[in-house]
This record gives structure tokens, C-alpha cells and sequence, in this order.
């Protein structure tokens, strides 16, 4: 990925050279500190002419303040400064960080009239920046040219606020929760080449240095576990298959962890009932729970979060030769249960199939909740800005919820119910992979529902979410992180003690 740009917090002064963001709140005209910054009265005769008002977002633009010595001298729309809560601030981070691009060096103005001066706005605001900031660049041997619309310099931003202390400590918990979304992208957007189930395995051994214990198992022990259903998805691909499990003990030993279960798809063709060409390059991204579970243990572990928490990844490649799944076969899942493989293509739920079954079985968790690039039915249904949440448990349902709508990665509770589940009965199996034309998220669910036993369980269906959705003010990649600061929130707000 893109190199960070550095961030740091520092009281008020007027700034001498470089870049100035001054933000304006909404009707209120210029803060006591960037009225300092301005000493000529310049923004406030630029605004009178711009009709500029400090709503959100907007900007306005001073090249070559004379008098000042600035580089620039910009005025930041906010809003209504008392209605900014931590996802406003982290929107105007990410406005920064556009408007700043190709700047080596710039201060941030960013006390506001009428808004909390505790320093969690100003670290708010430096996680959308940080978050902003990043592009998936690896690839590229000509990086900074001025076609190329990803390249920026990372810089170096200072962030005046009456309280940098306390945003410095607000911040390192937010910037562990960051890293955790950018190591997320990272993975989404990799190449299926650069990173197959083995290579996604060592990217997950090195969460051990932030204390996470990592665990890997083979074909050799899955097969002795039973993991048909699995095993039966990576059968077809010379590359292999493992799950993952990760461990955060950061609770008390008799805590019971919550649980986080991902689809791992590293490539998926469809198998034997093979995709069309179009869009199939997307399908290196049909990892993205297995991505937002890694990037969630990452954030949890470098953030000390004070809870007991496992994560579990199945990793397989779902490819097509001659050993390849076909569509009829029958297999048996670790649970016992057989399934009727109708489709090769709905691979997925089989991959979790006997993830969930393992960890339920293995951790006894409080709570259980999978994450996967399940169905385009649910794009169908939501589009690209909602995730479908399926649960068993309304009290999970509703804190999920919550946390989707604080961390604006939105959640809507879709239906679960016996009338879906007899869609998946089989004639020549406990079931069938697939459920028909109509309904096809919900009676994904259900398939996943029969491995969770009695856990309190949520499924989070982000195929709409994970990969190529649309742009905001925090993300302009591709692969988006979807799920981290989701799950992240939901960890700190019900499990942490």
C-alpha cells in the first residue's frame, strides 16, 4: 500500500509556511484559532465573494496567500460543529487528505466553536485522513507522475487542537483500528497470483507479533477432522487449503470469547459451473471475510483490547481440472450433516460450512459471527451500501446494528425462518447447496445457520460492501476494509470488560 502520511498533534500557533486547512463551522465564520492563521482577513473576504457558509465538505481554495508566506491558505466547511459525531470527523479527515494531496507539509486548524475539545474530534479526523491517504500502489514503477491519479505524497500533517494530548492518546487506538482496515484492503486487493491460501497463511502468522496466537491447519488435519465440505471447495486447485485460527486472549481466562468465522476464497472461477468472463477479475476479492477477520485480530491485538476474542479463516482457491468438484456430488461436512452439491459456484457456504461447525464445536463462544462475499442476491436486494445481517439472536442482531450505524458500515437485518430453510432440503442428502432462483441470500443463510448449533450467531452477508463498492469521503479503494471498524465497535461496546 501507499506510504502513511505522518501525523502529529500540537497546540495553537500560527503557522509559517506550507499548506493551512483552517475548518469553518457552519454559520459561525471562522473559529478564535483560524482567525489567527488569517491575519489579513483573507478567507473571510474570499468566502464573502465564494458565498461560501462552511457547509460540510465544501472548500475553498487560497493559492499564494500574499503577505502570509503559505503555500495555501484553505477553508474547510464542517457543518454544524455540534452535530459532528466520530464518523463526521473522520469525513472531514478524508476531505483533508483530498485536498491536501501531492503537499509535503500542511497544518490542520481544528478547533471548532460549539464541538467537544476533548481530542477525540482531532484523532477522529487523523484516522480519515490516514484512511484516505491510501492507495493500493505496489504494482506501480512509475509512482508519482502527474497522470497517475493514485500517486500522492504521504507528507507530513500537524494537527493544532487545545487538547493534543488527549488527541494522541485517542488516537493510538484509532490508528490500531486503521491499520487493521488498511491491512484489510491490502489483502482484498492483492492478486490472486501474489496471494493464494498458503501465501494468505504467512501474512496471518505475522498478526504473533502483536501477541495473537496463530494456529494453521492442513488438508492432512482437516481431512482427519472431517471437513468435506471444505476440502471438497479446493479439491480442484493445486494450491491448497488451510484454516486459519487466531486467538486474542486480552479478557479473563474464564471469559468466553466472542467469535469471528471468514470466507476465504483466495480466486474463485465458479468451478465446474464456471462464472462468466465478465467480471470474473473481481473474484480475487472473494476473500473479504477471511481479509476483515485478519485486519479486525490485527486492530483488537494492537489496540490491547481488554477481551477474549477468536477468529477462524478457511483458505481455499476454487478452481477448475480434471479432481474438481462436480455438480451432483455429495459430500459430508464435519458436522455429519451431507450436502448436495448443485452448484459448484456456491462454494462458499461450504467453506463455512465447516468453519463455523469447528469453532462452535471447539470454543463454546458467547457469540459467533461470519463475515463472506456470500451472493450477488444480496446486491439485488441492498445494492452496495447496506450489508445483509442474518441472525439468530435479536439482542446480537440489534447491537450489530448499532455499532453498522455508528461506524457507517450499515447493516439491514434480513429474514431467517423454516419456510426458507425447507428450500435447501435435499432428496439425496440432508441438503443441497443451493435453494433456487428467488430468496437466494436468505436460503444462504439458512445453509450456514444448520452448522451453528445453539451459538448466539449473526451472518453478515458483504458482497456488496467488501469489494468495488462506491467511493466515500474515507475510502477510494477497491477493496474496502468493510467490516473492521464494524466489528471492532461491536467488540469494544459489548465485550470488552
Amino acid at each position: 500500500m501507499s506510504q502513511k502520511p505522518s501525523i502529529t498533534f500540537t497546540k495553537r500557533a500560527a503557522p509559517r509556511k506550507g499548506s493551512v486547512v483552517v475548518l469553518w463551522a457552519e454559520g459561525a465564520g471562522l473559529s478564535e484559532a483560524g482567525a489567527a492563521c488569517d491575519p489579513a482577513n483573507i478567507l473571510e473576504r474570499a468566502s464573502e465573494v465564494a458565498d461560501f457558509s462552511g457547509k460540510s465538505g465544501v472548500v475553498l481554495d487560497v493559492l499564494a496567500p500574499e503577505g502570509l508566506g503559505l503555500d495555501r491558505l484553505i477553508a474547510l466547511g464542517a457543518g454544524k460543529a455540534q452535530e459532528l459525531d466520530e464518523y463526521g470527523w473522520m469525513k472531514l479527515g478524508g476531505v483533508v487528505a483530498a485536498t491536501l494531496r501531492r503537499t509535503s507539509d500542511a497544518t490542520v486548524v481544528a478547533d471548532l466553536p460549539d464541538a467537544a475539545a476533548d481530542g477525540a474530534g482531532a484523532a477522529a479526523l487523523a484516522a480519515g485522513i490516514v484512511l484516505r491517504s491510501y492507495s493500493f500502489d505496489r504494482y506501480k514503477t512509475r509512482k508519482g507522475e502527474a497522470s497517475d491519479d493514485a500517486a500522492q505524497k504521504p507528507g507530513k500533517i500537524a494537527i493544532q487542537t487545545s487538547d493534543p494530548a488527549g488527541a494522541k492518546k485517542a488516537f493510538a487506538a484509532m490508528a490500531a483500528v486503521v491499520d487493521g482496515v488498511l491491512l484489510a484492503r491490502d489483502l482484498v486487493n492483492e492478486p490472486a497470483n501474489v496471494l493464494g491460501p498458503l501465501e494468505f497463511v504467512e501474512r496471518i502468522r505475522k498478526l504473533a507479533q502483536l501477541g495473537v496466537e496463530v494456529e494453521i491447519l492442513a488438508e492432512k488435519e482437516m481431512k482427519k477432522l472431517g471437513m468435506g465440505a471444505l476440502l471438497g471447495v479446493a479439491q480442484g486447485s493445486p494450491r491448497g487449503a488451510r484454516l486459519a485460527v487466531m486467538r486474542w486472549n486480552g479478557g479473563k481466562a474464564k471469559d468466553m470469547p466472542v467469535a469471528f468465522v471468514g470466507k476465504g476464497v483466495t480466486f474463485d472461477t465458479g468451478g465446474n459451473s464456471m462464472k462468466s468472463p465478465s467480471g470474473m477479475e473481481d473474484m480475487k476479492g472473494d476473500m473479504g471475510g477471511a481479509a476483515a477477520v485478519t485486519g479486525l485480530m490485527h486492530a483488537l491485538a494492537a489496540r490491547k483490547a481488554k477481551a477474549n476474542v477468536v477468529g477462524v479463516v478457511g483458505l481455499v482457491e476454487n478452481a477448475v481440472d480434471g479432481n474438481a468438484q462436480r455438480p451432483g456430488d455429495i459430500v459430508t461436512s464435519m458436522s455429519g450433516q451431507t450436502i448436495e452439491v448443485l452448484n459448484t459456484d456456491a462454494e462458499g457456504r461450504l467453506v463455512l460450512a465447516d468453519a463455523l461447525w469447528y469453532c462452535a464445536d471447539r470454543f463454546k463462544p458467547a457469540a459467533m459471527i461470519d463475515l463472506a462475499t456470500l451472493t450477488g442476491a444480496i446486491m439485488v436486494a441492498l445494492g452496495q451500501h447496506h450489508a445483509g445481517l442474518f441472525c439468530n439472536d435479536d439482542e446480537l442482531a440489534g447491537w450489530l446494528a448499532q455499532a453498522g450505524s455508528e461506524t457507517h458500515e450499515r447493516l439491514w437485518r434480513m429474514p431467517l425462518g423454516p419456510e426458507y430453510d425447507k428450500l435447501i432440503d435435499s432428496k439425496n442428502a440432508d441438503m443441497k447447496n443451493v435453494g433456487g432462483r428467488y430468496g437466494g441470500a436468505i436460503t444462504a443463510a439458512q445453509f450456514l445457520q444448520r452448522f451453528v448449533k445453539d451459538t448466539p450467531w449473526a451472518h453478515l452477508d458483504i458482497a456488496g460492501t467488501a469489494m468495488g463498492a462506491p467511493s466515500s469521503e474515507i475510502s477510494q479503494s477497491w477493496g474496502t476494509g468493510f467490516g473492521v471498524r464494524l466489528l471492532d465497535r461491536l467488540v469494544r461496546d459489548h465485550y470488552e470488560k
